[in-house]
């Protein structure tokens, strides 16, 4: 079986969105401005309130769809439209903010561990003034799969016989959430030509033999499987795949289309208070 060589490494940068969170950023970087379908790959994770307490207060969205994985803690979202939720550890949160959104996601907690991920992945220009979709999943509906040596949560796309609840039918996005006992070895297969790539957050690695650093994103091939080893200490991993769209990218902060003057136009939506246009339809799973 031929293996996906890693292509690039990626350390993270550290960054401060919101107001005033720290999160460290692989995708969306000088180092890997983008990853086509992917836009931007955030991970915050602090025991400190003082890095997360403030959260992200109201900001907007138009021409991307953003999925929000937690780890652990608790966040509130809440959105220009009238939808709210609330992100548990192991829940997570799809939302295509397409022709407009705007929300916010806070901390519900005021001590403890705050920690999660956020992936923003491309719309093809077809879709980016559609209307806005917004669903909830809850810990319970994102299955596990455990073998020898490993348990799988699968967030989105297919893992064996398993589908997880997010589907993104642009993409086909696969998110895989991959928990290794020490020294054990887990393989996987995505689509060939699907972009993918690995964040090592917890213990040792490798892939395809060669050393994971940590909180660093790793680039992977466009053919074969991806082989991952645990090193003494054991794994856990996010383990991603997207078909690429292929399109030309014009993106300035929260807004992310085709063109310049579609990126105007946004600003100028957002500032005459134009940008939401559509309801989201709400599902929780």
């Amino acid at each position: 079986m031929a293996e996906r060589t890693v292509v690039q490494v990626v350390p993270a940068m550290e960054v401060s969105e919101g107001a005033g969170v720290r999160i460290l950023r692989t995708i969306g970087t000088p180092a890997r401005r983008h990853l086509d379908p992917f836009l931007m790959l955030d991970h915050f994770g602090s025991d400190n309130p003082d890095d997360y307490g403030a959260g992200f207060p109201d900001h907007p969205h138009r021409g991307f769809i953003t999925l929000t994985y937690m780890l652990d803690g608790h966040m509130a979202h809440g959105d220009s439209m009238g939808n709210e939720g609330r992100l548990d550890p192991g829940g997570a949160q799809w939302m295509k903010a397409a022709s407009g959104v705007i929300h916010s996601e806070m901390p519900r907690q005021e001590a403890g561990l705050m920690r999660g991920f956020q992936l923003w992945i491309n719309l093809p220009a077809a879709e980016k003034m559609s209307a806005p979709e917004y669903q909830e999943i809850r810990p319970e509906a994102v299955p596990e799969v455990t073998e020898e040596g490993a348990r799988v949560r699968v967030l989105a796309g297919r893992y064996g016989d398993t589908v997880g609840p997010v589907e993104d039918p642009n993409t086909d996005v696969s998110y895989l959430d991959v928990r290794l006992e020490a020294g054990a070895t887990f393989t996987h297969q995505p689509p060939d030509g699907h972009t993918a790539f690995a964040f090592l957050f917890e213990g040792t690695a490798q892939v395809g033999g060669q050393d994971i650093p940590d909180t660093s994103l790793i680039v992977l091939g466009e053919e074969g499987a991806v082989t991952v080893k645990a090193g003494p200490e054991g794994a856990r991993l996010l383990l991603v795949a997207g078909r690429p769209l292929g399109e030309p990218i014009a993106q300035y902060g929260p807004f992310v289309m085709t063109n310049r003057e579609e990126l105007e136009q946004a600003f100028r939506d957002y500032r005459d208070g134009q940008l939401v246009r559509d309801r989201a339809a709400f599902r929780e799973v």
